[in-house]
């Protein structure tokens, strides 16, 4: 690995500070946070403005926001992102953590489709594959799509008098059943199913955002039933809030603490 150059390191230092705060800077507040000397800061500074990295906040002489630039950067990244491809990457990494069968899924109407997946490698595991589509109530992954939807972008899917399809004898088929349960995935962040597409298999799911904060897939971790309990079942759906949350970094998503 070559060396790397203090001076644009610095440069990249003073642009990411401008993604904390209300995200304008002053010169004496990259000196104050970066501790670097006033002369530095000042020439940084008037690079990055030359540049079009930051421009000056209009009405507030001294003071400094994002330019084009790192718009335009960011732009072009996002257009070369694959979401299955980022996807197979960081559920293989959950699935080496935990040994279970991972995947990535997609809403398209009331169907999920899997667009990446990891198998565990137990004898005993969950058979499937990318490219298979369910029923969005019967899984984890659906189930946690369908609750990012707003109330009439839900109900055109699936009205108040639909008729659900049961995979299992544990499947939700009831309309006002299914959105007390997405009212719940709601509130708690993660999804759970439990035999409710395979009568061995339970699951947990998170969802996926992309940089504007939209729920473009979920992250499931499905394990079978010899395997489940309830401090797996909490165990699991940490991971997979973790691994949810670590490809939507990679698409671009900033999370708000």
């Amino acid at each position: 690995m070559g060396r790397l150059v203090p001076a644009v390191t610095r440069a990249l230092d003073i642009l990411e500070l401008f993604l904390d705060g209300d995200g304008t800077l002053s010169a004496p507040d990259i000196v104050r946070r970066l501790q670097l000397p006033r002369t530095t800061v000042h020439e940084l500074v008037t690079t990055l403005a030359a540049r079009s990295y930051i421009v000056q906040v209009p009405g507030q002489p001294g003071r400094y926001r994002l330019g084009v630039r790192p718009y335009q950067l960011g732009s072009r990244y996002a257009e070369q992102l694959d979401l299955a491809a980022e996807g197979q990457q960081v559920a293989r990494t959950v699935a080496e953590t935990c040994d279970e069968t991972v995947h990535v899924a997609i809403l398209e109407g009331t169907d999920v489709i899997y667009i990446a997946k990891v198998d565990s490698t137990h004898a005993v595991r969950m058979v499937s594959a990318a490219g298979r589509r369910l029923p969005a109530h019967c899984t984890s992954v659906g189930k946690m799509l369908l609750a990012s939807l707003s109330e009439p972008e839900l109900t055109s899917r699936i009205p108040e008098d639909a008729k659900l399809a049961a995979m299992t004898p544990n499947s939700i088929t009831d309309p006002a059943a299914l959105r007390e349960a997405l009212n719940e995935i709601r509130g708690r962040g993660v999804a759970v199913e439990s035999r409710e597409s395979n009568p061995d298999v339970s699951c947990v799911a998170a969802p996926v955002r992309d940089r504007t904060g939209q729920v473009v897939a979920a992250l499931s971790i499905s394990v079978p039933m010899i395997r489940w309990s309830d401090d797996r079942r909490v165990e699991l759906e940490q991971l997979a809030a973790k691994g949810a949350a670590e490809l939507s970094e990679r698409l671009g998503h900033r999370s708000v603490a």
